[in-house]
Protein backbone atom coordinates (compact mmCIF):
# COMPACT_ATOMS: atom_id res chain seq x y z
CA UNK A 1 0.00 0.00 0.00
CA UNK A 2 1.22 3.02 -1.05
CA UNK A 3 0.15 6.64 -0.05
CA UNK A 4 -0.46 9.53 -2.62
CA UNK A 5 -2.28 11.82 -0.42
CA UNK A 6 -2.40 13.00 3.11
CA UNK A 7 -3.69 15.99 3.86
CA UNK A 8 -6.67 17.29 6.38
CA UNK A 9 -7.04 14.31 8.10
CA UNK A 10 -7.84 12.92 4.71
CA UNK A 11 -5.99 10.17 2.80
CA UNK A 12 -5.62 8.59 -0.71
CA UNK A 13 -3.68 5.25 -0.59
CA UNK A 14 -3.11 3.59 -3.79
CA UNK A 15 -2.74 -0.80 -4.15
CA UNK A 16 -2.24 -2.83 -6.77
CA UNK A 17 -5.79 -3.00 -8.40
CA UNK A 18 -7.55 0.31 -6.32
CA UNK A 19 -7.22 3.66 -5.20
CA UNK A 20 -8.89 3.99 -1.86
CA UNK A 21 -10.17 7.80 -0.08
CA UNK A 22 -10.94 7.95 3.34
CA UNK A 23 -11.58 10.85 5.89
CA UNK A 24 -13.63 13.81 5.79
CA UNK A 25 -13.40 14.90 2.02
CA UNK A 26 -14.72 18.36 1.58
CA UNK A 27 -14.00 21.26 -0.58
CA UNK A 28 -10.94 22.29 0.69
CA UNK A 29 -8.52 19.30 -0.48
CA UNK A 30 -10.65 17.79 -3.77
CA UNK A 31 -8.29 19.71 -6.43
CA UNK A 32 -5.46 18.18 -4.23
CA UNK A 33 -6.72 14.97 -3.94
CA UNK A 34 -8.19 14.69 -7.28
CA UNK A 35 -4.65 15.23 -8.77
CA UNK A 36 -2.77 12.95 -6.55
CA UNK A 37 -5.63 10.57 -7.96
CA UNK A 38 -4.84 11.38 -11.88
CA UNK A 39 -1.34 11.02 -11.45
CA UNK A 40 -1.50 7.44 -10.02
CA UNK A 41 -4.07 7.05 -12.62
CA UNK A 42 -2.13 7.85 -15.67
CA UNK A 43 0.83 5.60 -14.96
CA UNK A 44 1.27 2.44 -17.32
CA UNK A 45 0.09 -0.85 -16.48
CA UNK A 46 -3.64 -0.62 -14.64
CA UNK A 47 -5.95 -2.56 -16.56
CA UNK A 48 -8.67 -2.99 -14.01
CA UNK A 49 -9.03 -0.99 -11.07
CA UNK A 50 -11.73 -0.34 -7.74
CA UNK A 51 -12.48 2.87 -6.76
CA UNK A 52 -13.04 2.87 -2.91
CA UNK A 53 -14.39 5.58 -1.00
CA UNK A 54 -15.96 3.27 1.97
CA UNK A 55 -13.83 5.28 4.08
CA UNK A 56 -15.32 8.97 3.49
CA UNK A 57 -17.28 9.52 6.23
CA UNK A 58 -19.84 12.43 5.63
CA UNK A 59 -22.17 12.29 2.10
CA UNK A 60 -20.04 15.61 0.37
CA UNK A 61 -20.32 16.79 -3.28
CA UNK A 62 -16.33 17.28 -3.35
CA UNK A 63 -16.07 13.79 -2.79
CA UNK A 64 -18.61 12.83 -5.68
CA UNK A 65 -17.06 15.58 -8.06
CA UNK A 66 -13.78 13.77 -7.69
CA UNK A 67 -15.09 9.94 -8.42
CA UNK A 68 -16.56 11.77 -11.36
CA UNK A 69 -13.24 13.12 -12.33
CA UNK A 70 -11.24 9.66 -11.78
CA UNK A 71 -13.60 8.18 -13.78
CA UNK A 72 -13.20 10.14 -16.69
CA UNK A 73 -9.39 9.85 -16.11
CA UNK A 74 -10.05 5.67 -16.19
CA UNK A 75 -11.82 6.03 -19.40
CA UNK A 76 -9.22 8.46 -21.31
CA UNK A 77 -6.73 6.01 -20.05
CA UNK A 78 -8.69 2.77 -20.83
CA UNK A 79 -8.50 1.28 -17.14
CA UNK A 80 -11.74 -0.78 -16.53
CA UNK A 81 -13.52 -0.27 -13.21
CA UNK A 82 -14.18 -3.28 -11.79
CA UNK A 83 -15.62 -1.82 -9.32
CA UNK A 84 -17.15 1.41 -7.10
CA UNK A 85 -17.64 1.11 -3.79
CA UNK A 86 -18.83 4.54 -1.27
CA UNK A 87 -19.57 4.62 2.08
CA UNK A 88 -23.38 4.45 3.64
CA UNK A 89 -23.29 8.58 3.74
CA UNK A 90 -21.54 9.37 0.17
CA UNK A 91 -24.32 5.79 -1.13
CA UNK A 92 -27.30 8.28 0.05
CA UNK A 93 -25.93 11.32 -1.75
CA UNK A 94 -25.42 9.83 -5.08
CA UNK A 95 -28.89 8.26 -5.20
CA UNK A 96 -30.39 11.76 -4.36
CA UNK A 97 -28.35 12.74 -7.29
CA UNK A 98 -29.63 9.91 -9.05
CA UNK A 99 -25.97 8.93 -9.76
CA UNK A 100 -26.34 5.61 -8.20
CA UNK A 101 -26.97 3.52 -11.16
CA UNK A 102 -23.68 5.21 -12.53
CA UNK A 103 -21.63 3.93 -9.58
CA UNK A 104 -23.55 0.52 -9.54
CA UNK A 105 -22.84 0.08 -13.20
CA UNK A 106 -19.27 0.81 -14.14
CA UNK A 107 -17.93 0.92 -17.40
CA UNK A 108 -15.76 -2.31 -18.03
Amino acid sequence: MTTLFSRQDVSLTAQEAALEVSGNLGAGVAAALAEAGQRWLERPEKPALTLDFRGVEKASSAAISVLLQWLRACRACRITIEQIRLSEPLQRLASLAELDALFAQPNK
